[in-house]
C-alpha cells in the first residue's frame, strides 16, 4: 500500500522517512502475506501454526471483516480444492475462487450486513460435521457480520453500537454490550456449526489481541459477565434510554460461550497478524536507517487529545534528557485511542492525536505521524495526518486556530488545509493505529 503519492514529502520534515515507516507497518499487516506466514498445505494436509489437518474431508471457508478478501484469495491459492464458503467485506460482489464475496455495512450494520449474515449462516447449515472449516476474522466483523438475537432488531445494535462509540466507548466496553444483544458473537457462533474440526485465522485490530473481543469473539469463550454489559451502558447514559424490549432482551438472552464449553475443543484460534508485528517492521526500518528505536507501548489506549500530549512528553524527554533514548530516536506506539465527541468537526482519532500533539511539541525538533491501518480515520477520507514541531506555528501563520480545530474535534479541516493528511483509501487490513516520532533526525 503506498502513500507517498497522497502527502507532500518535499514540505514537512521528515516526511518521507516517515511515510516509508508507515509503509512498512501496512506491509506487515497484509492479510495475504500474514495467511502465508502460517498456512501451508504439505501433500494430503494443511498445517496452521504447529498443527496439522487431514484435507480428506472437504474444505469450507466463511469470514467476515475488512481482511477477509485477501485472506481468503491466500487460502484458496494454498489449498487449491477448497469447496466453497461464503465472506463478508466493506467491498463485496464477485467470488474468490468458489468462495462467494458479499458486502456487509460499515461501521454500522444495516441490511447488507444482515443479508450476508443469512447467507452465511445458510451455508454453514451444509458444512457436515467431518468437514473442515477455515472461520477468517478481522476488524470491521463485529458490524460486517450480525444476526440480532430473538426481540432485538438489527437498529437496535446499530444504535447501541452508534451512540457508545459517540460518547467515548472503547471496543472492550462495545463488544460486552453487542455480544448480548448478537446470536453469533460472544463464541456464540460455535453453535450454528456442525464441524468438528474449525480453524479461525484472526487478523487483531484489538489492543492486546483478545480473541473475545477482536469481531466480538465469534469462535472464542467469553469470560465478561451480562452485569458488565449492563454497567458500560450505565457508565454512558444509555441505560435509562433505552427502549424496555431491548433492555429486557439484554436480561434474558442466551448468554455467550463460557471457557469450560466443550464447543471449544473443536477450535483453534491463530492470530495471524498484529499490532505488534507491525511496529516491529517499522522499527526494522528506522533502525536500518541509523535511529536508536524505541517502541514505547503496543497497547496505547486513551482520550486521543490526552495520549497526543503523554506521546509528545515522550519526545521532549528524549530531546532535552536523552530518555528514553538519545537522539537521532524514533519512539513508536500502537494501539487505539478513542474521541469524546465535544464538537461539530470532521476527524478521527488519528488525526486529533496528531493535532493535540503538534501544539504540544511546537518547537521541538521533532517529526512524527500516526494512521489507522484501515485507511480510515473517523468521519474524515484521510487515514491520519503528517506532523511536526513547527505545525501549530504553521498552522497559526495560515490563519488557523490549533486549539479551536481541537475542541471542535475538527482536526482533518485543519490537516487538509495545511496538505498535511494522509490519504490511503481502504486498505483491506485493520491492525488498529500505528504512531511514529523521529526526534533530532
Amino acid at each position: 500500500m503506498s502513500i507517498k503519492n497522497r502527502v507532500d514529502l518535499t514540505r514537512f520534515r521528515g516526511a518521507s522517512l516517515l511515510v516509508e515507516a508507515l509503509e512498512a507497518a501496512l506491509e506487515a499487516a497484509d492479510p495475504y502475506s500474514a495467511v502465508l506466514r502460517h498456512v501451508r498445505r504439505v501433500d494430503n494436509e494443511v498445517e496452521v501454526a504447529g498443527r496439522r489437518y487431514s484435507l480428506s474431508g472437504a474444505v469450507h471457508v466463511v469470514g467476515f471483516g475488512k481482511a477477509s478478501l485477501k485472506m481468503a484469495r491466500a487460502l484458496v491459492d494454498i489449498l487449491g480444492d477448497v469447496a466453497g464458503g461464503v465472506v463478508i467485506s466493506p467491498v463485496g460482489g464477485g467470488s474468490v475462487g468458489p468462495v462467494e464475496v458479499l458486502r456487509g455495512d460499515h461501521p454500522l450494520p444495516g441490511e447488507n450486513t444482515l443479508r450476508a449474515s443469512e447467507r452465511l449462516l445458510q451455508y454453514l447449515e451444509g458444512v457436515g460435521e467431518g468437514d473442515l472449516l477455515f472461520v477468517l476474522i478481522s476488524g470491521g466483523g463485529s458490524a460486517l457480520f450480525e444476526a440480532p438475537e430473538e426481540g432485538v432488531f438489527l437498529q437496535d445494535i446499530a444504535w447501541v453500537s452508534g451512540e457508545l462509540m459517540r460518547r467515548g466507548a472503547d471496543i472492550v466496553e462495545l463488544n460486552a454490550v453487542r455480544k448480548r444483544l448478537s446470536a453469533v458473537k460472544g463464541g456464540k457462533l460455535l453453535r450454528r456449526i456442525k464441524a468438528r474440526r474449525v480453524v479461525s485465522l484472526i487478523v487483531s485490530d484489538v489492543v492486546g489481541d483478545r480473541l473475545d473481543t477482536i469481531a466480538s469473539g465469534p469462535t472464542a469463550p467469553d469470560e465478561t459477565a451480562r452485569e458488565h454489559a449492563v454497567a458500560v451502558l450505565r457508565r454512558y447514559g444509555l441505560w435509562e434510554e433505552m427502549p424496555p424490549h431491548l433492555r429486557s432482551a439484554l436480561l434474558r438472552t442466551p448468554d455467550t460461550v463460557k471457557p469450560d464449553d466443550p464447543l471449544l475443543e473443536r477450535v483453534h484460534n491463530v492470530v495471524v497478524a498484529s499490532n505488534l508485528q507491525s511496529l516491529l517492521a517499522a522499527s526494522q526500518l528506522l533502525a536500518g536507517r541509523g535511529f536508536n528505536v524505541v517502541i514505547l507501548s503496543a497497547a496505547l489506549e486513551g482520550e486521543a487529545r490526552e495520549v497526543g500530549r503523554v506521546l509528545a512528553s515522550a519526545a521532549k524527554s528524549a530531546a532535552w534528557f536523552g530518555y528514553p533514548a538519545k537522539p537521532p530516536v524514533a519512539l513508536l506506539a500502537g494501539g487505539e485511542t478513542v474521541v469524546r465527541v465535544r464538537g461539530r468537526g470532521v476527524g478521527g482519532r488519528n488525526q486529533e492525536l496528531c493535532l493535540s500533539f503538534a501544539i504540544a511539541a511546537r518547537g521541538l525538533p521533532v517529526s512524527a505521524a500516526c494512521m489507522g491501518t484501515d485507511g480510515v480515520d473517523g468521519n474524515s477520507p484521510a487515514a491520519g495526518a503528517v506532523v511536526d514541531g513547527d505545525t501549530a506555528e504553521e498552522a497559526e501563520r495560515a490563519g488557523l486556530d490549533p486549539l479551536g480545530h481541537l475542541d471542535n474535534n475538527d482536526s482533518y479541516t485543519f490537516f487538509q488545509q495545511l496538505h498535511r493528511a494522509i490519504y490511503t483509501g481502504p486498505t483491506g487490513t485493520n491492525v488498529n493505529d500505528v504512531f511514529i516520532a523521529v526526534v533530532g533526525h
